[in-house]
This record gives C-alpha cells, structure tokens and sequence, in this order.
C-alpha cells in the first residue's frame, strides 16, 4: 500500500547537524524533561545562556518536538497492552485518510504506524481489560468503514519500552 498521508502526520524533513554539546543536552533532557537549564549547563559544563540557546535551537529546527510526561499504564487502568495489525478493505487515498483520521478519534490507540507488508498499519492499543478490549474491537474499531482484516496480539509482558534516542 502506498504511504497515505493525513493532516496530522508529520512531513520526513533532513537531519540537523548535531554536535556533541547537543546531543548531551538532549540525552539530558530525554531522561529528564522537567531538568532545568541550570542543571544542564552544569552537567555539560557551559553557561546557562548557550544552553538555553541551544534548546531553543533544537526546538525551532523540530529536533524537540514536545516534552511528556510518561504515564504508569497500570495505575491509571490501561494494563491490557494490544498490538493490532490492520488491513483495508480498499487502498484509495480517500479511504486511506479517513481511517486515519478515524484512529485519531479512538482513545484506546495510543499509536498508528502505517506499515508494509501483509498489513497496512500498525495499532496500540491501551485498554483496562480484556472485556474493554472486546467492547474496543467489536463496537469501535470493527465499526470502522473500510475494515478489512484484524489480527490482535496480547502483549504478555513488557521487555523493553522507552521513548529516548541514543547515540
């Protein structure tokens, strides 16, 4: 299936050149977005007023896209971890952008890769349990227009999730 775009999808755009102060700053800020500009001149040994320039620098150039704050799934009743592959029915553009923006509606999907292979995209989903799972398939997604196949994998156990890049 041919990459479908929608309005929300952020554009591929060239690398930033990245010097090794940068990338100390943004490991720091990875693993701490609440880190103030203060404590990072003083890890990376420079002023606060380079840092600060920096940061904002890597802001404007889209390499700092948002700072989160990371939710423990289990404490706010979303344990169920579901990867959901999902084909269509039809692959028009038209049909491709209004399942997309459908999926921006659809609380429980905390993620969408459009994907090769087999299958067209790529959900996870974040339910309480498996009975909301249910109620999630069978009256929210399989609703969906254009719904071809859906094949759901439970996660078992977590082995591995982060959300920072290292260099």
């Amino acid at each position: 299936m041919a990459k479908i775009t929608a309005p929300k999808e952020q554009s591929a755009s060239p690398a930033v050149s990245l010097d090794k102060m940068d990338l100390s700053i943004l490991k720091l800020l990875q693993q701490n977005a609440r880190i103030t500009v203060k404590e990072i001149a003083a890890e990376v040994h420079l002023s606060t007023t380079p840092v600060h320039e920096r940061i904002k620098r890597l802001e404007q150039n889209g390499v700092i896209t948002q700072y989160a704050t990371l939710v423990d799934k289990n404490k706010v009743n979303r344990a169920l971890m579901v990867i959901c592959y999902v084909s269509l029915k039809e692959h028009s553009k038209n049909a491709g952008v209004k399942f997309i923006k459908s999926i921006h509606e659809l609380n429980e999907v905390i993620e969408c890769y459009n994907i090769s292979g087999e299958f067209d995209f790529m959900l996870k989903v974040a339910c309480a349990d498996m009975n909301s799972y249910y109620d999630f398939h069978v009256n929210k997604l399989s609703q969906m227009d254009n719904m071809g196949n859906v094949q759901s994998v439970f996660v078992m156990g977590v082995i591995k999730e982060t959300h920072q890049l290292v260099w």
